[in-house]
């Protein structure tokens, strides 16, 4: 079936901005969100920094959502919900217009973020927000869609997959539109405490801003960040049928699980290799038509050098003359949202013709040595995109979009 899956719209809620303008623009020039946690106190923790919303999210989400319904949603939840909302409403989506039978919402969701840091949670409404299936639930409701509506967890791909379910709910012809994306926030004490028992989180405190250096040399783990990324899918014929504007098409993607370890990825980069071989040849695209390359990037010592040299294995010689590039180096790394806010930014990357820049590459690390678009973001013309989504417990995402 020859259907083309084109992105008529999307919104990002991150440390660098409460919608996509805002926070891309950020990107651009290279800012970085990352700051001392002000969520809780975090003078007892190891790590003691994280890329947060800017403080104004409260006062914006206050603004969209009425006050009986914020109280039972979490912080997360309402991200989701107004990044959706913002979403809908930026690219003037019409639902009278559609089938609201086959429009749809998938949202990739870890967890809905009641955890210690969260405000007000009783016994009243202690089940409402921990219903992970709220986020698509609340959305759906808000506009009357009565498409397939559910959430997928697979960890840090979780929103990635959410992008490919909802890619596949077009392709196989029963929906025409699907709102799909994620929200996360892991800023508290408690996963803090976890993520620090198994080193995974970087502990320079002192310099919140440099903390994130994907593929450097100094590089000692991932800091973590929140927001909310949401992408419109939509039919070519449905997008066409209603003169909305096309910004990219979703070519295709592809899943794979390592079935290694559990934190750990296969060794020199194997799953990873394998998931963006099976992406290609699910695409139909050659390895010569690759622009860029959105990375995981997490920042660790194994995902950088693993991620490293699996571009190597899939590409060869070609993968030196490839832009790669981390944005989690300024919007920290957002886990359940990651694929959808990672995903988003490749679209724009491929609209405006512009590579972002992987920040605080200051110290090359010898053993890594593509073109990781050090600290300045590139003017180039782009027309085939790759978003990587490797998470733990081996579940890969693969996304490939293509300038339509």
């Amino acid at each position: 079936m020859n259907k083309k899956v084109v992105v008529t719209g999307f919104n990002m809620i991150t440390a660098l901005g409460l919608d996509w303008e805002e926070t891309w623009k950020n990107i651009q020039e290279g800012k970085r969100g990352v700051k001392k946690i002000s969520l809780f106190d975090a003078s007892e923790n190891q790590t003691q920094i994280a890329a947060e919303l800017p403080a104004e999210f409260s006062e914006k989400s206050a603004s969209v959502i009425k006050k009986r319904l914020s109280k039972q949603m979490t912080r997360v939840t309402q991200m989701s919900y107004v990044c959706a909302i913002e979403a809908v409403e930026k690219h003037n989506i019409d639902f009278d217009k559609l089938n609201r039978k086959r429009v749809g919402v998938i949202l990739g969701v870890v967890n809905t973020g009641d955890s210690s840091t969260e405000q007000g949670t009783t016994s009243k409404n202690l089940i409402l927000k921990r219903m992970n299936n709220a986020m698509p639930a609340w959305i759906g409701m808000r506009y009357n869609i009565e498409g397939p509506n559910f959430t997928t967890s697979s960890a840090c791909s979780s929103s990635a997959f959410a992008i490919a379910l909802g890619y596949d709910a077009i392709k196989a012809g029963r929906a025409d539109m699907m709102i799909v994306g994620g929200a996360d926030s892991i800023i508290n004490k408690e996963e803090i405490d976890g993520f620090n028992e198994i080193y995974a989180l970087s502990v320079v405190n002192d310099k919140p801003e440099k903390a994130s250096c994907p593929f450097s040399k100094n590089r000692d783990g991932f800091v973590i960040g929140e927001g909310a990324g949401i992408m419109i899918l939509e039919s070519e014929e449905s997008a066409k049928a209603r003169g909305a504007k096309i910004y990219a098409e979703l070519a295709d993607y592809a899943f794979t699980n390592e079935s290694y370890n559990i934190m750990a990825p296969k060794p020199d980069g194997e799953g990873m290799a394998d998931t963006m071989e099976l992406a290609l040849s699910n695409a139909g695209i050659s390895k010569d038509e690759i622009n860029y390359i959105n990375a995981h990037g997490t920042s660790t010592m194994l995902n950088d050098m693993y991620e490293t040299q699996a571009i190597k294995k899939v590409f060869g010689d070609i993968a030196y003359k490839i832009p790669v590039s981390s944005t989690k180096s300024m919007t920290g790394h957002t886990i359940g949202a990651a694929g959808a806010i990672e995903g988003i930014i490749s679209v724009l990357a491929i609209k405006d013709g512009i590579i972002p820049p992987t920040m605080n590459y200051d110290e090359p690390d010898p053993e890594l040595d593509l073109d990781y678009v050090p600290n300045k973001a590139r003017k180039q013309d782009l027309n085939v995109v790759l978003s990587n989504s490797f998470a733990f417990g081996g579940h890969n995402a693969t996304l490939v979009f293509r300038k339509f």
